[in-house]
């Protein structure tokens, strides 16, 4: 995903990336917000204040693990699922955007863009096993395929994927992509899926041959993002820039339906259990999609959350969406080198909106 220096090709809204201030690493009380009305089920039910220095970008629930995995930066901050208190961090991880975890193995990975490396992390002491690097330049998005127990960075500037075999930490193979990928998603049965936001097309990849077998246009999909997957239909949850879901069947990349969602998404998700999809909005709301059917669909509601929370993971465990934004304060005036500046993250204000039923 694009972390969030570049938040928004919106007015008032390119956000974020510039730096908080530093503040305690044991996390607050979860704060209280103001009270948000919502037509459907899903409504904002707080924020937990984080605080502290960087920007951020993905975040990773672990359902059974119960932590959810913040990046900052530098540094992955860890939350309990449960307390929604900070537990610890993974230093040391220049300009990461996202993690991967592989639960048999106790292990996760994370996405170093700045340093086009991957971190290998313990789940259960966050303690660093070692840094390897990619086969490109800024590795982004990143997601573990159990069919092949192999982990994907999909590498910004190197328009390729790395696949690593998940035991040993070691490259397996590199995968061009001819174009900027962005999200991907896994189908278990040994198929990776991925945005490719320059192009405006899915890229499906055979994870065992670790080749590119079919390129699928998105039109009118613009600056694709996202990606969710509803493994039973073999649907997949695209979200746009041009203020789109695309809804794809899995098997042919026929586009099943279009859908508006808000302004600025960044993430989608999607609860099996509820038949939900989701696009995460910066221009602060949360599209929810109701499946119900594999060739039907329809736009529920469009939740408030808070400008600038485009990014956000799924429980599905207790069906909450968490979602990373802060507060800005008014934008500097534009010059000729800066016609549109960015607003400024005001410091300490880091926090993890709650969504949920």
């Amino acid at each position: 995903m694009r972390r969030n220096s570049s938040l928004f090709a919106l007015p008032l809204a390119a956000l974020c990336l510039t730096a908080c201030a530093s503040s305690s690493p044991s996390a607050p009380a979860p704060a209280a917000v103001p009270s948000v009305k919502a037509a459907g089920p899903y409504h904002l039910l707080r924020a937990i204040a984080v605080g502290g220095e960087g920007g951020w970008d993905y975040l990773e629930a672990d359902r059974a693990g119960r932590r959810l995995y913040v990046s900052r930066g530098t540094r992955v901050v860890v939350l309990d699922l449960d307390t929604e208190k900070v537990v610890g961090e993974i230093p040391n991880t220049q300009g990461v955007h996202g993690v991967a975890l592989v639960p048999d193995l106790h292990r996760g990975f994370t996405s170093n863009g700045r340093s086009s490396t991957v971190t290998i992390f313990d789940t259960g002491t966050l303690a660093t096993i070692r840094e390897v690097p990619t086969t490109g330049e800024n590795p982004d998005a990143i997601l573990y395929d159990p069919a092949t127990r192999r982990v994907f960075t999909f590498n910004g500037r190197g328009k390729n994927a790395t696949a690593f075999d998940a035991a040993t930490g070691e490259a397996a193979g590199t995968i061009p992509l001819g174009g900027k990928p962005e999200t991907g998603v896994a189908d278990g049965k040994g198929r990776v899926f991925v945005n490719i936001e320059d192009t405006n097309e899915v890229v499906r990849i055979d994870s065992r041959g670790l080749q590119a077998d079919a390129r699928w246009p998105l039109a009118p999909c613009e600056e694709p993002t996202g990606m969710a997957m509803d493994r039973s239909s073999r649907r997949l949850f695209i979200g746009c820039h041009s203020g789109k879901m695309m809804v794809l069947d899995a098997e042919n990349g026929r586009i099943v339906a279009s859908l508006p969602i808000g302004q600025g998404v960044d993430a989608t998700a999607f609860d099996a259990q509820a038949s939900l999809a989701f696009a995460s909005n910066g221009d602060g709301t949360l599209t929810v999609v109701k499946e119900e059917g594999p060739d039907s669909f329809r736009v529920l509601d469009n939740v408030a959350t808070q400008r600038g929370a485009r990014t956000m993971a799924l429980d599905e465990k207790t069906h909450r969406i968490f979602l990373s934004t802060a507060e800005f304060g008014p934008p500097p005036a534009p010059t000729a080198e800066r016609p549109n500046p960015r607003p400024p993250v005001l410091p300490g204000t880091f926090k993890v909106l709650v969504v949920g039923p």
